[in-house]
């Protein structure tokens, strides 16, 4: 049988939907994981090593473990110990913003050490606490040179949240996985899946350019 384009055009409304709620659980993941991967970047490079070490911890485990394993674990266990019962779009919530905070801190704690330790000594000499001077000086100037990792990181995050599929999380993946279960068709689903996704990075790329090439004539 050649390629049935009225199964997609029938599966136009879902794949839509999946759209929807990928870019969202993408942007919840990104936001809430970079706040939590600032404090854990500030949190790694403290020198009291015996206080940085759990976010040391932190980072290790969310880097060297699957994805998908942290999904399942988030999915049936974090999320029905608090809650009683399991959310597929809470436990991706969950999830992704685990797994982002961990690489979002390594960005943060490479930002932050690229720049002159001068810079430190600059602004507490003027009198700012070592809190204002990191807000006010440093991760400013850190934050330009974190764009192009944090915008890799959102683009493989995207990409990343096709793996809620496997706990019914109704994101674009998923509508694809039921596009092949009902007609028995892998191209179609897959295929049509795949261009959405690349339509989507490309896109996030653009953006992310545009925006740093803005930062670069500030």
């Amino acid at each position: 049988m050649g390629f049935r384009f009225d199964i997609i055009i029938e599966y136009a409304p879902y794949f839509l939907k999946g759209t929807v709620y990928t870019i969202g659980l993408s942007i919840a993941g990104i936001l809430l994981g970079t706040i939590l991967g600032l404090f854990i970047g500030l949190g790694k490079i403290m020198r009291n090593k015996l206080l940085a070490f759990p976010f040391v911890c932190y980072i290790t485990f969310f880097r060297g473990t699957p994805l998908m394993v942290q999904i399942l674990i988030v999915y049936f266990g974090v999320v029905p110990y608090f809650l009683g019962e399991t959310n597929g779009i809470i436990a991706g919530i969950i999830a992704l913003t685990l797994n982002s905070a961990a690489y979002v801190a390594e960005i943060f704690r490479a930002g932050i050490q690229s720049l002159e330790r001068g810079q430190m000594e600059a602004a507490r000499s003027l009198g700012m606490s070592h809190i204002q001077a990191m807000r006010h000086v440093i991760l400013p100037q850190a934050f330009k040179r974190m764009i192009p990792p944090l915008g890799n990181e959102f683009v493989i995050l995207v990409k990343d949240s096709s793996l809620l599929s496997i706990v019914a999380t109704p994101e674009l993946m998923y509508w694809g996985r039921m596009m092949t279960g009902q007609y028995s068709k892998v191209w179609e689903p897959y295929l049509t899946a795949a261009f959405i996704y690349l339509f989507l990075t490309l896109s996030l790329t653009l953006l992310l350019n545009l925006l740093e090439k803005r930062l670069k004539t500030e």
